[in-house]
């Protein structure tokens, strides 16, 4: 049984060691290879190209800061920013110190209103949802417990006028850690 068996398998190796059409298959490649003709469009004409002389005379410079300052100056006028402070207006006392001069302290409730206290050097002051604080048109937002929201308005290096947050953490008491 066992003779049987191993000669059943060397037959079975032996088959797949076999051609199995393989150059049948080759042939046919070879003729389909010889019989293609590819076919490619031909490319269309290049466009003829015409130099252009640049003549300055009396032109402005394309390149010169005079044009640019020019053309954002006729931008700005054509369409104003609304984010634009008012220059015009009185300026409220804390918006002569930096943010980062500020120190929130506290908290209070007066009247059912929210008030956030501010100490700059060795003074504090009360702070309230809507005032004007800092150096770049800052607008306290919101005050919780724990920090000043600030909404600022700067300018960016293109002249346009952009919001930016700013917050006022809760400084921490030395005496007790908090």
């Amino acid at each position: 049984m066992m003779r049987l068996l191993c000669t059943f398998g060397a037959a079975l190796l032996l088959a797949g060691c076999g051609d199995g059409d393989v150059q049948e298959v080759r042939d046919w490649m070879k003729k389909v290879q010889r019989e293609t003709v590819p076919q490619v469009k031909p490319l269309p004409e290049p466009k003829e190209f015409v130099p252009y002389a640049y003549e300055p005379g009396g032109a402005v410079e394309p390149f010169s800061e005079a044009k640019l300052l020019g053309e954002m100056a006729r931008v700005a006028a054509a369409s104003p920013n609304p984010l634009a402070p008012n220059l015009n207006r009185p300026r409220e006392v804390l918006e002569n110190y930096p943010l980062d001069t500020m120190r929130m302290v506290g908290t209070l409730q007066k009247g059912g209103v929210s008030y956030a206290l501010v100490q700059i050097d060795a003074s504090i002051y009360q702070v309230k949802t809507g005032q004007r604080i800092g150096q770049n048109h800052g607008l306290v937002t919101r005050i919780s417990d724990g920090a000043i929201d600030i909404r600022e308005v700067v300018q960016d290096a293109t002249g346009d006028w952009v919001e930016r947050k700013a917050t006022i953490e809760l400084a921490e008491s030395k005496e007790t850690g908090k």
